[in-house]
């Protein structure tokens, strides 16, 4: 995916003013909070998972224009995939961000390839990351629970 300079993006403009996935949804399964304390950034990440798969998502709350279209490619790409997928797409966010994915592994995060020069502005790093990492939690801790809250301290810093 060609980047045209981050802020620049209309991929990325186009996430933030308009996201798809900033609603809530019925039901859901789970719901986790993501907070970036250094900045400012606050979300909070619904998930209705059945059977292993990530049926519906959404997520609320605010933060910069990064943070908030990172979250919405997230659930563009793992809306109606199997939770092994889905981390299979955050640890490739995860090496993209550290500039350590292949091209190919880029491309196979569509829009959200867009973010790979995220790893040269280190202030940005946290906002790309939080929905992932909020996502990622979510997974470890289980799909089942009902409702939690985590910070990411570590994403202050990089």
């Amino acid at each position: 995916m060609q980047s045209n300079g981050i802020y620049g993006s209309s991929i990325l403009n186009e996430h933030n003013l308009r996201p798809s996935h900033k609603k809530p949804i019925k039901d859901p399964t789970i719901v986790l909070e993501g907070v970036n304390p250094t900045c400012g950034d606050d979300i909070f990440l619904q998930l209705k998972v059945k059977d292993g798969i990530i049926e519906d998502g959404s997520f609320s709350g605010s933060g910069c224009a990064i943070s908030q279209a990172s979250c919405d490619m997230m659930l563009d790409l793992v809306i109606g995939e199997n939770v092994q997928t889905a981390v299979e797409y955050i640890n490739k966010f995860f090496k993209m961000i550290h500039g350590e994915a292949t091209e190919e592994e880029i491309d196979e995060l569509d829009e959200a390839g867009i973010l790979k020069d995220i790893s040269h502005m280190p202030a940005r790093v946290k906002c790309a990351l939080l929905g992932w990492r909020t996502l990622k939690d979510i997974i470890e801790n289980g799909t089942d629970s009902a409702a939690a809250h985590a910070e990411h301290p570590e994403c202050s810093g990089m």
